[in-house]
């Protein structure tokens, strides 16, 4: 029986106060802990009360448009977390699994927020009289072209090795980002990392844990842990390659160069392969097309496929309210 006052099994989105009929879910971001679901029960503003002014010296279009590769990056990973319900290994690592996904959804639905209030004009036009909120136009509406998200996020989940292998990876690389975030000159992007770091750490950890457990554990789990990181390894070297608009938002001190912290990043996954008895992969980068990659829009088949899941219901009713 897991212990009720265990951290680690805590739940990462308790119960909204049933008496809390208006709560924003970006209240977590203003001191309130009424609400910290990813989504909430109604279309009001994530990003009411809060200050979205864009910092002086900022291109709106270049901060909306690094708002959507965070968010994707989210968004998309999620996703592929989301599948993983009710197929886990057992019960508790099913709820584990689903509340990271719950946390990366709430990180992408307030930076998709963000970007539409940067930039209006890159959310889909809907039909007239549409209730879809902005965030959900931007996750829903968008053709696999549009999404910025790195190609690691949309991979096929494969076995649980794979995923995990991809969790600590992606987890490590996103911690270190929004631990710099955290001093941005945008009001709203600042907020999100110091709530996303404490989630990301957690994600960094569990992950962790696993890949040791796996790692040290049966040949069999040890060979499957290998295979998948060997496989995932040519998408790593994206996470830390700088897109135009990534420098240009950096320069302006609003968001973070992925590839000033490629070293730090490397140093703590030396750590747990070393923990682990695993080797570096020693992997070709996966080129582009071009020069082109996932923040360039150019993704992998896997991408389109999951959108066409993910997106189906919303694209069918675009004037429904739910």
């Amino acid at each position: 029986m897991t212990d009720a006052t265990d951290p680690a099994h805590a739940p990462s989105h308790p119960a909204p106060d049933p008496n809390d009929a208006h709560g924003s879910i970006f209240d977590g971001l203003l001191g309130s802990d009424s609400s910290q679901w990813a989504f909430g029960t109604d279309f009001e503003d994530p990003l009411a009360g809060v200050d979205t002014t864009i910092p002086d010296g900022v291109d709106p279009g270049d901060l909306a448009t690094y708002c959507l590769m965070l968010a994707d990056d989210a968004l998309i990973a999620s996703h592929r977390l989301s599948e993983w319900c009710s197929r886990a290994p057992d019960l508790e690592e099913d709820i584990a699994l689903a509340n990271v996904s719950l946390d990366l959804l709430g990180q992408a639905r307030l930076l998709l927020a963000r970007a539409a209030a940067a930039d209006p004009a890159a959310v889909p036009t809907l039909p007239e009289g549409s209730p879809v909120p902005p965030e959900d136009a931007l996750a829903f509406f968008r053709e696999a072209g549009e999404f910025r998200n790195v190609r690691m996020t949309e991979v096929a989940n494969g076995d649980f090795a794979h995923t995990i292998a991809r969790l600590l990876v992606l987890s490590c690389a996103r911690l270190a980002v929004f631990q710099r975030l955290t001093t941005s000159r945008d009001t709203v992007l600042a907020a999100v990392a110091a709530k996303g770091v404490k989630e990301l750490a957690y994600h960094r950890d569990y992950a962790g844990r696993w890949f040791l457990t796996l790692a040290r554990g049966t040949e069999e789990s040890r060979r499957r842990l290998v295979e998948a990181l060997d496989a995932l390894w040519p998408l790593y070297a994206e996470l830390f390659a700088t897109h135009p608009v990534e420098r240009s938002v950096a320069e302006a001190g609003v968001g973070v160069d992925p590839a000033a912290v490629a070293d730090e990043v490397a140093v703590v996954l030396e750590q747990v392969f070393a923990m682990s008895g695993v080797e570096r992969p020693d992997r070709a980068p996966l080129a582009g097309v071009q020069g082109r990659t996932g923040r360039d829009g150019l993704h992998t088949e896997a991408l389109s496929l999951l959108l066409a899941e993910m997106q189906v219901v919303a694209r069918a009713h675009p004037s429904g309210r739910w």
